[in-house]
């Protein structure tokens, strides 16, 4: 006799995602000044040697940066296990290309994701983490 299905979970959304950085400062400059994301939080915790900054983007949705003493370096290329990439969605790729290259970002060529039709690209934080940027997909 078959068993009934057991439900899904079903989530509502992602809460949060947490970053671990090499450079406390660094990367705090980049999320807050150069992508713009305001602190919502942060805190020295001593016990562990470690500040904890969360960051709000519009949809509700946190980024929590972490620093740790000596974290190890993130294996990106080849591709490992784990967070491939992290998509932001932004309202203008060409407005925001700008603003990136004004801040000594480099972006790589924006591309058109073959099923949405949207305008893509990519950048990285201070450590490497990739980005990707995904504008709106253009009206008819």
């Amino acid at each position: 006799m078959a068993h009934p299905p057991l439900p899904a979970l079903r989530p509502l959304g992602i809460h949060h995602v947490a970053l671990i950085v090499s450079d406390y400062s660094r990367s705090k400059r980049f999320y807050t000044e150069v992508l713009g994301l305001p602190v919502v939080n942060e805190q020295y915790r001593a016990e562990r040697q470690s500040y904890k900054l969360d960051l709000q983007l519009p949809d509700g949705t946190q980024l929590e940066l972490f620093s740790f003493p000596s974290p190890p370096t993130r294996p990106s290329f080849p591709e490992a296990c784990g967070l491939r990439h992290l998509a932001l969605r932004v309202a203008d790729m060409a407005a925001s290309l700008r603003v990136l290259a004004a801040h000594g970002v480099v972006a790589e060529p924006v591309r058109t994701d073959p099923v949405t039709g949207a305008p893509l690209t990519f950048i990285a934080d201070p450590d490497g983490l990739p980005i990707e940027l995904v504008g709106p997909v253009p009206g008819p």
